[in-house]
């Protein structure tokens, strides 16, 4: 058993042989920033003061060579292998804020709808535990005993009794698990979920006007913050504002017009950037957002899609004068093969 400690704020955390430090941390309740899980994105880099540990198959892109050299490390693979590893992560008080990720939770799908041509949205309830999570995270799902890799997926609604989860699955070409859970998985069916996972659940104290930027199935976790804010009487203004290609790629029109009838201070809109439609506007979210909401300096941002639409619209929302500690982002990645980096860098010494 390992202990990490945790700098500046001297709390530790045990580490059980063969866990990685990220496994640690989430266990015992701290939000370490994360999504690939796989030593591809380069989120969960930290760095780590003293101490040695086996970094594992990571690509150079996440973890450059000089980075190593410095100290630091992707804390999705890395495993302790001395008594004791110092991580410079977190604040002077490094308070718990996540529920510890349980694995392999066993679930039925209830549910099975299509949404659009390329999304396949899951309503799944637990057989025994409820999956306890804050809005905005996520969890994997995969078979890995039949070669079907587990992958991450957001939750697209907030906590209820019955512990039900809702997944909004886009179809990814090339990939295994995509297209397992669009094709084969039906209403019936057995399923073992792992979670939950993801810091994109902003702070609980800030009281200000939240507007969400979502892109594909970056909608998904977006719809859990909003339900859950709209659930408990949140009094600020919630906005969302979702960018499709066209509109056989919308979904979730019929609800966010729900909670536009409810609750007055939410409002939805939709963009086109690729067809010309009544009733949507047009162009890509860094071309309309300027028009719709020009001041942004008061503002708390959700964005999530694939890492460039996240990109370019943290870009956009900074000219508008949005603050940066207030702009939470999930940039959904796809994964890839790790490489297995040079011997010399896979012990810090």
């Amino acid at each position: 058993m390992s202990r990490i400690l945790l700098h500046p704020s001297g709390k530790s955390v045990e580490c059980a042989p063969g866990d990685t430090v990220l496994m640690a941390l989430e266990r015992a309740g701290y939000a370490l920033p994360s999504n690939c899980r796989a030593g591809a994105c380069g989120e969960c880099k930290v760095k780590v003061t003293a101490g040695q540990f086996d970094q594992g198959m990571v690509l150079d892109m996440a973890l450059r060579r000089e980075e190593r050299r410095q100290g630091y490390g992707l804390m999705c693979m890395a495993k302790p292998i001395s008594d004791e590893l110092v991580i410079e992560w977190g604040t002077a008080d490094a308070r718990p804020r996540l529920f510890p990720p349980r694995e392999q939770l066993p679930f039925v799908i209830t549910e099975r709808q299509a949404l659009t041509p390329r999304v396949v949205q899951l309503h799944l309830r637990p057989v025994d535990q409820l999956l306890r999570y804050w809005p905005g995270q996520y969890v994997t799902l995969g078979q890995p005993a039949a070669d079907i890799p587990a992958r991450a997926y957001s939750i697209a609604n907030a906590p209820r009794p019955d512990g039900e989860l809702v997944l909004q699955v886009s179809r990814s070409s090339g990939g295994l698990t995509s297209p397992w859970i669009c094709d084969q998985l039906r209403s019936g069916d057995r399923v073992a979920l792992s979670g939950p996972y993801g810091t994109f659940i902003g702070d609980p104290s800030v009281d200000t006007p939240v507007l969400c930027l979502g892109a594909g199935t970056g909608l998904a976790p977006l719809l859990a913050l909003s339900e859950s804010a709209l659930r408990r009487g949140y009094r600020q203004p919630v906005s969302l504002l979702l960018s499709a290609r066209g509109e056989a790629d919308v979904y979730g029109q019929g609800l966010m017009a729900w909670w536009q009838a409810r609750h007055p201070s939410f409002q939805a809109h939709i963009t086109l950037t690729r067809e010309k439609r009544e009733g949507y506007l047009f162009g890509r979210i860094q071309g309309v957002l300027p028009s719709l909401f020009p001041d942004l300096s008061g503002h708390t941002l959700f964005i999530a899609g694939n890492p460039r639409f996240v990109d370019a619209c943290m870009g956009t929302a900074l000219t508008l004068g949005a603050r940066a500690e207030r702009i939470h982002t999930e940039g959904f990645f796809v994964q890839q093969k790790p490489l297995i980096p040079d011997a010399e860098h896979l012990l810090l010494p």
